[in-house]
């Protein structure tokens, strides 16, 4: 009987598939809902609650983020990189969801959250897409961190430029 190793190439593919497959199943369900309020499913109604809520994600998100692909940057793990970036997709759903309430309540414009929802699930699926095929960027061991540097990759800046 073979045993995997925690942390072994096996396990990192099988954690970005898992990853990979709930932003397909966020672009689903963002979509559906998306067009669903499109067609006329029901009124938004204003939540100052739900304002508060997208404005404080606004601010926790990020941070979350950008520690979450330190983290998996030092540990070496493409699939911490990879949920690095499902939390800054929430980022994203957090201001589309914010703009979205505020344009509902300031002007009454109720379509133009599920709008936008609809490009943030595109941008989701292309997210899903990249953590299944392996397209990470800059999960290297700390070891490695001055090699990621040298590549410069978009998703994970230079550690000098995050200060």
């Amino acid at each position: 009987m073979a045993v995997r190793r925690l942390g072994s190439a096996a396990t990192g593919t099988v954690a970005l598939r898992v990853i990979a497959v709930s932003f397909f199943a966020l672009a689903a369900y963002v979509s559906a809902e998306a067009v669903r309020a499109l067609l006329g499913a029901g009124p938004a109604e204003p939540s100052t609650v739900g304002i508060v809520l997208a404005a404080a994600s606004l601010v926790v998100m990020p941070v979350l983020s950008s520690t979450q692909r330190r983290v998996g940057r030092e540990l070496g793990s493409a699939s911490a990189v990879a949920d690095s970036k499902q939390t800054l997709l929430c980022t994203y759903l957090s201001a589309v969801l914010l703009v979205g309430l505020l344009l509902n309540s300031l002007l009454g414009w109720a379509w133009a959250d599920p709008l936008a929802a609809l490009v943030i699930a595109g941008l989701a699926v292309k997210e899903g897409r990249e953590a299944w095929r392996g397209e990470t960027c800059c999960a290297v061991p700390t070891a490695g961190v001055a090699a990621a540097e040298e590549q410069h990759c978009e998703c994970c800046p230079p550690e000098d430029a995050q200060r």
